[in-house]
């Protein structure tokens, strides 16, 4: 399976670059979720991203995910 190395920005992961798994038609799905599990007190949740363009300075294009702090 084809992977390609994304960039997020906001939330807990801004700033990391992983590797998300492409889908059939090769792009990065529209949401990519993350389960953050229970910890202590603090109950499960899920961090939402959304994907968005990002252009570089020469016009070329390239997905990144946003972080979507209401889910």
């Amino acid at each position: 399976m084809r992977s390609t190395d994304t960039e997020f920005h906001g939330g807990p992961l801004d700033g990391r670059v992983l590797p998300i798994a492409l889908t059939p038609f090769n792009n990065v799905p529209k949401t990519y979720r993350v389960p953050v599990p229970a910890h202590g007190e603090t109950p499960a949740t899920t961090l939402v991203y959304h994907r968005a363009k990002e252009h570089d300075p020469k016009g070329r294009w390239r997905w990144r995910y946003e972080y979507d702090p209401e889910g």
